[in-house]
This record gives C-alpha cells, structure tokens and sequence, in this order.
C-alpha cells in the first residue's frame, strides 16, 4: 500500500512538515508495511520556501535587506541553476512585527525588491514569489523603488534594462483585484492592523498608483485576479514586470511531479488548519484534489465546516482531529495536534483496510 501525505501547515500550530510527520506516524502505526511518500505543501505564504526547497532542493541564499519598518534582517531564497523562489515573508511578512507594530500606512515592501534584485544579479532568469503573509498595503511600490535603486540608482523605472529578458511568476490564491471594496484595502489591511480610515486612505493611494501607473504604460492590471494580493504586491509584479499569476500549491505541485508520484498510491492524505468553502477556492487540499485523478483523497483539518460541500467536491474522506469540546488552546499545543492527526490517520487507515475487499 503507497499512502501519500501532503497536509499544509496548522497555523499558529505545525508546520507542513510536522503535520505530515505525524500522520506518516498513524500510517505506519496502522499499517507497518505501508509505502508512506511525504510532500511539504504550501499555499505560497509562510513556508512556502521550505516546501519548495525540501520539494526540488536548491541552495539557500542569505540577504541582509530591510524588514516592513525598515529595519536590517537577514532573508533567505533559494537558487536553483537561473530559477530563484522567493518568500516575500521573508522580508516584508506580518510574522516579522509585533501586534503593536502592524502598521500598512507605513509598512514596506522594499525588502523584498532587495530579495528579487539580488536573484537577477545572481544570473536568475525565472523568478518565482511566494505573495503570502504580507505586512503590507503599498502596492508594490517599496519593491519596485528596491529595483531602481539597484539597476538604475540614478535613473527612473524605464531605465532599467537587466529585468527585461526575467520571467516572473507570483504564486498566490488570492483572486482580488487592487482597488474597490473586493481590493487589497478593503479586504486584507485591516488584519494588518488598518483602521476603517486607514482602509480608505490606502484604497484611495491604491487607485491614484493605479491611475498613473496606467498612463504611463497605457495597459491597466490593476483589475486582474491576483493584483489586490500581498497588499498590491502582485499588481506591481504585474502592471511593472509583466508577472503571470499561478495558485501556490499548483506551482508546488508541479516542480515535484504531483500527479506522477500520486498515480499509484491507494490514498492521498491532505489537510489543514480550518476546512470549510473556502477550501475550495485554490488553498492546498483542493490543489490536492485536482491533481489526485482518480486516487481517493482524505482530508483532516483542526476544524470542519461546511462537510458535505467538501464531500461533494469529491474528498474520499472529511474528518476533524479533535474531539469535541477540545478547548482551542488545549488544540493549538503542537504535541496535542501531531498526537491527534497520528490518532485520526491510524483510524483512517484502518477502517480504509477493513473496508478493502479481499484478494
């Protein structure tokens, strides 16, 4: 029996690493023999760089650039031949600042133009970003200012030559574009500590950077699905350099051969934090699903709603590892949560064997 587990991270909780490990544990309690293949997934936010190492491999690079507050930290990215991946989180994530310290009117983005300028110095011809977990609502600007200080230090945007032969791609899920009330403003900066007074300042510079940005290249993105993503990250890779936009987990899916190293397992175990609709609108178990053929897929999560719309979609399995009435500190605790998943996917794969029909 070839089981397949390939569970995101628990936010706040375990890593993608560590879930899988838990449930290979389960597997293997159940069934000793079986062949457990483990997959690190992400989504393109925190941990996105450590999947795609552990994924294709590649070597770390450390950068010192600016945090969103314009403090010195040292990032990482990985070079693979002329393909670099970059995190933003890295350089300009949420997870860098304190409660008291988020701040999107002020927060930058410009470590991880830093990020992307020392890539394309390096020889990189293909440059991937992970857009997740974003301190940010500048629109890109703070990045596309990193760019210009490097290549045209003394110049403008349009006397850069050395981005013109890169190809980007942005990995995220996020569908918004950058202005309005579906925008990044609007949706995303009041999680990055945005007043609604704030909102409406930053919507307003997002739709001037927009206006300006469009006449002076005459093509508008701002519109497109992904712009809003990143606090307008993606628009600036874009509208400025041409970006395509890809889900994370099937940009991940596809540099590890997904759906050839799947075709023969009996299961694919997924997973998440919280499972519900929005499951099905690009996060990771439904990057899973798409991929899986006709492979059963299982899905377990720390918390389920919406159960029979995740069954219809066409998940074998939606379980919850906790028991009821857990409290939500008590689930969070990272031994609790790999000694659950272990439980649930013992349970899991022991009621699939008992249910398998004899040879």
């Amino acid at each position: 029996m070839k089981i397949v587990v390939a569970i995101d991270s628990f936010k706040d909780c375990l890593t993608s690493a560590e879930a899988n490990e838990a449930a290979a544990r389960g597997i293997r309690e159940a069934c000793p023999e079986a062949d457990v293949v483990e997959v690190a997934v992400s989504d393109g936010g925190e941990g996105f760089l450590d999947a795609y190492e552990k994924a294709v491999g590649g070597e770390r690079v450390s950068v010192e650039v600016f945090d969103p507050l314009w403090r010195p930290i040292r990032a990482e990215y990985v070079m693979r031949g002329q393909e670099a991946m970059i995190e933003m989180a890295q350089a300009s994530g949420l997870m860098l600042l304190s409660q008291e310290e988020r701040n999107p009117l002020i927060a930058t983005s410009y470590g991880t133009g830093q990020l992307v300028a020392d890539a394309v110095k390096r020889g990189a011809r293909r440059v991937m970003v992970g857009l997740g977990g974003s301190a940010t609502s500048d629109n890109g600007t703070g990045m596309l200012r990193a760019l210009i200080d490097v290549f045209a230090p003394k110049g403008h945007w349009d006397d850069i030559k050395q981005l013109n032969d890169v190809e980007f791609t942005i990995a995220t899920d996020v569908r918004n574009p950058l202005c309005g009330p579906q925008g990044a403003a609007h949706v995303f900066a009041p999680q990055k500590g945005a007043s609604e007074e704030m909102v409406e300042l930053l919507d307003h510079r997002a739709q001037s950077f927009a206006t300006f940005s469009a006449r002076h290249f005459g093509y508008d993105r701002s519109n497109d699905a992904g712009a809003g993503a990143a606090g307008g990250l993606g628009y600036a890779f874009m509208q400025y350099l041409n970006a395509r936009q890809k889900s994370g987990i099937e940009l991940l899916l596809e540099a590890v051969n997904f759906s050839s190293l799947s075709s023969d397992a009996s299961l694919i175990i997924t997973g998440e934090g919280t499972s519900d609709k929005m499951t099905l609108m690009g996060k990771v178990p439904q990057g899973i699903l798409n991929q899986a053929g006709d492979t059963p897929v299982a899905l377990i999560a720390g918390r389920i709603r919406d159960k029979e719309l995740l069954l219809q979609a066409g998940f074998s399995r939606v379980e919850c590892i906790n028991p009821e009435g857990l409290a939500l500190d008590e689930a969070l605790r990272k031994e609790v949560a790999q000694k659950n998943i272990q439980q649930m996917v013992a349970a899991i794969i022991r009621e699939s064997a008992q249910r398998a029909p004899s040879p």
